[in-house]
């Protein structure tokens, strides 16, 4: 399958891109078929050699069945050469399958020691329970009492 994509060229931190014809499976800055234009993000967006397309050869690639990567297809769009509409991926915040395995654990983890720590507290109060209550009816007969010698 042909792609029309960007390959990087000029130095570290300064890049510079050659929008080319080639095939798929070629590295990105490797083998191509065609030069048809170039890309230096460092201009400014309203700067005419920011963007340079040879619009009739991409024309022609197209109708051969060329297909645009993403950010090719913006420059195009913006050149009117073709119609650019933004994917939508509903997955991509999704988390994998192993990230998801982890979250369950820890849920599960979470619940255990949630468990663990209400018997521990039923336990705890089970065992002041019973001293609380014989307090309480020391203390009612005293109340009683003193009432009764009021």
């Amino acid at each position: 399958m042909l792609k029309i994509r960007l390959a990087r060229g000029g130095a570290k931190k300064r890049p510079y891109y050659s929008v080319v014809i080639a095939d798929s499976h070629s590295p990105r800055d490797g083998r191509f078929i065609e030069k048809v234009g170039s890309y230096n993000p460092l201009l400014k967006k309203d700067d005419p050699q920011r963007t340079m397309l040879k619009g009739e050869r991409i024309s022609e690639w197209l109708a051969k069945g060329a297909q645009p990567t993403d950010r090719v297809a913006r420059l195009l769009a913006a050149q009117n050469l073709t119609q650019w509409t933004a994917g939508s991926n509903p997955k991509k915040g999704e988390p994998h399958v192993k990230a998801k395995e982890r979250a369950a654990e820890r849920a599960e983890r979470a619940v255990a020691l949630a468990e663990a720590v209400a018997a521990k507290a039923a336990e705890q109060a089970a065992v002041e329970a019973p001293p609380s209550e014989e307090a309480a009816a020391e203390e009612a007969p005293a109340e009683e009492a003193s009432a009764e010698q009021a």
